[in-house]
């Protein structure tokens, strides 16, 4: 049963979904929204049990397609423009090969279609350091920032993870459901195995100095998608979208204006 997804639209023009990844939210992608909004009607979900969309003890990736396959629906689309990045991507390759004819073009950020079950240790580790924070008992923000600086050192990592720390009625408390979270991580790390090739225009970039879209996973990602580029951004990592936003953008960009249906009231 798909799920009602939070979600905010920016612009008008060609429908654009933009997906995050794990532990994330729709507002993950706010800077490259507003720019592309100038021509696009860009979509933000949150995806299940993410942000404020709710949550469900299903949570797989042909699950979380069918939410947004229900977001399009409601909003009246037949196909639209899918960016996704890390999980978000994988999202937007199981919609494409389940559900071709709902997706105009592709772009995946720096993940591929396959199992990362044996780097999985990272996430694991993230998710048991937030679940054993004593959040109940946290009178301000900082101090969950410094209570997990010895589990997880890189600040950066720390504020993007305490994104989904809110305080309720009775004290501070987690946004997402790290339990769930947490069960769902040997199927997240993995990529379903059904769904046809996608035979649409498909753009990989991948981070110069991330180890996620290796070189021997070409072979797959091209059999898979068969009109697959992929394109290498230099000096960044897994998140590509915010260590080079210039750079990403304009590759975005140009490969969403080449495939968009522009139609004669939309901006050209």
């Amino acid at each position: 049963m798909s799920l009602r997804l939070h979600h905010k639209i920016l612009g008008s023009g060609p429908p654009l979904l933009l997906l995050h990844g794990l532990y994330g939210a729709g507002v993950n992608w706010q800077g490259h929204a507003r720019t592309l909004a100038a021509r696009y009607r860009v979509l933000l979900p949150d995806l299940r049990n993410h942000g404020q969309s709710p949550h469900s003890l299903q949570m797989d990736y042909p699950a979380m397609a069918a939410d947004l396959l229900a977001l399009l629906d409601r909003e009246g689309l037949d196909q639209a423009l899918v960016v996704g990045h890390s999980m978000g991507g994988k999202v937007a390759m199981t919609l494409a090969q389940h559900h071709p004819e709902r997706v105009r073009a592709l772009v995946v950020a720096d993940i591929a279609p396959v199992d990362y079950a044996l780097d999985d240790r990272e996430h694991t580790h993230i998710l048991d350091s937030l679940q054993q924070l004593p959040v109940a008992d946290l009178s301000r923000r900082e101090d969950a920032d410094i209570a997990l600086a010895r589990a997880i050192p890189e600040a950066p990592v720390r504020r993007f993870l305490l994104m989904n720390l809110e305080r309720g009625p009775e004290g501070f408390r987690w946004r997402i459901p790290l339990d769930i979270l947490r069960q769902a991580l040997p199927t997240l790390v993995g990529y379903p195995e059904t769904g046809a090739p996608y035979e649409g225009p498909a753009l990989f970039i991948r981070g110069e100095r991330s180890d996620y879209v290796r070189n021997a996973d070409r072979p797959l990602i091209e059999a898979r998608f068969t009109r697959a580029r992929l394109m290498t951004l230099k000096d960044t990592g897994h998140w590509l979208h915010v260590q080079a936003p210039g750079p990403f953008g304009q590759i975005l960009q140009g490969f969403l204006d080449r495939h968009a249906d522009h139609g004669p009231g939309d901006p050209p």
